[in-house]
């Protein structure tokens, strides 16, 4: 355990000092005729400094490595460990980026060596070691430009698991959000309608009950429908967060298929008009119709003080598009539900209100458009366009 915490540099300066003592003492007891000079001693010290500046100055630490090396071996006497600090120092600056610049310094060193040879009247080097000696060169370069690629591949490994962390959790957030968002849409859709309707059923009870008791039964009677379906669509949208089905049979999900019913509970003389070819509907296109349908005749009933509305339903090719009409306050109205409200939906302030807020949101959320604003000849209108999504 303790070995593997001596840093490298340490451990190759111990070796290159202890080439050099080692050696005079072999020498002088081998060969006492052979005095060692001051290149015997000057030399590796300038190769430990190498050694100790690699990561600080990589290139001129290998440039000092080889010039000591490069006059050690044919001056000096002693025959030392001073090419460890080459090798060394040739790695580091591999391994720090500068492969192009040390792989030069390695062609010119050992041509230089080809060149002294050749030049020399003396064999230093016979054909196998100069093999010897080119192959750790050259195999110290390619480790170093291995260890380089292979520490910035787990760089960017780390970051890739980082980033996909990171990315993971803003994808939660954003599922949360959205989810949370859409659960608020449904339970404001499904109370805002249906209140709606009790509350304008709830007025024409009460302005009729003494003069035409018939027309209050009528009344009542859609009270307790339009809360029974406010009670049922509530449970249906509840159970989401219980992982409930709200396809069950006992919780039908709401369909442009319904749409008379829908239109039938809010009390309004609502004309129907189904353009195209009638045919099923993906079901999040049939869920969002039917929200924009039903918020829209919300807002007719709470705010534009009609008695009537009208829905255009035209099915193309590629779209479904949805067009609701009222044409605003009946001359004379004096019953319930007359007198604009504000907050959601308010016709003085289009689109300031979550109801058509939400309408939008359903659409865009689909790839689709609506428009919402005042008709020329009076009124208001709802418009929108749900893509089909490669329905036939």
């Amino acid at each position: 355990m303790g070995l593997r915490r001596i840093p490298i540099e340490t451990v190759v300066t111990a070796l290159v000092i202890l080439g050099v003592l080692g050696g005079s003492a072999v020498m002088a007891r081998l060969r006492p005729e052979v005095t060692p000079n001051a290149w015997d001693y000057a030399m590796p010290l300038v190769a430990c400094a190498a050694v100790a500046m690699r990561r600080r100055l990589p290139i001129p630490a290998l440039l000092l490595a080889v010039a000591a090396a490069g006059l050690y071996y044919p001056l000096a006497h002693l025959d030392g460990w001073i090419f460890l600090a080459v090798l060394l120092t040739l790695f580091t600056a591999a391994d720090l980026g500068h492969l192009a610049a040390a792989a030069t310094i390695t062609l010119m060193s050992l041509l230089a060596v080809v060149l002294g040879e050749a030049n020399s009247p003396i064999r230093h080097l016979d054909d196998s070691q100069f093999l010897l000696l080119g192959g750790w060169v050259l195999a110290t370069l390619a480790m170093g430009g291995v260890s380089r690629n292979r520490r910035a591949y787990l760089t960017e490994a780390r970051r890739r698991v980082a980033e996909a962390e990171r990315t993971r959790e803003e994808e939660a957030r954003r599922r949360t959000a959205e989810e949370r968002l859409r659960i608020a849409r449904e339970i404001h859709d499904t109370l805002g309608h249906n209140l709606s309707m009790i509350n304008v059923q709830a007025g024409a009870a009460l302005h009729r009950i003494g003069q035409r008791p018939e027309q209050a039964e009528a009344a009542l009677t859609a009270i307790k429908e339009a809360s029974k379906e406010a009670l049922r669509e509530l449970r249906a949208t509840l159970g989401v967060l219980r992982l409930v089905d709200e396809d069950s049979p006992t919780s039908p999900a709401p369909s442009l298929a319904r749409i008379r019913e829908l239109a039938d509970r809010t009390g309004l003389a609502v004309r129907i008009e189904v353009l195209g070819e009638l045919r099923p509907l993906p079901a999040e296109v049939d869920h969002a119709a039917v929200r924009i349908v039903q918020e829209s005749l919300t807002n007719v009933t709470r705010h534009a003080g009609a008695g009537a509305a009208e829905i255009t339903v035209r099915y193309g090719g590629a779209d479904l598009t949805l067009r609701i009409d009222d044409h605003g306050r009946d001359a004379g109205d004096g019953g319930p539900g007359g007198a604009p409200e504000p907050g959601d939906g308010d016709r003085s302030r289009p689109g300031s209100g979550f109801g058509i807020v939400g309408m939008r949101e359903r659409a865009a959320a689909l790839g689709g458009s609506l428009e919402a604003g005042p008709r020329p000849g009076g009124g208001f209108r709802v418009s929108a366009r749900l893509p089909l999504r490669g329905t036939s």
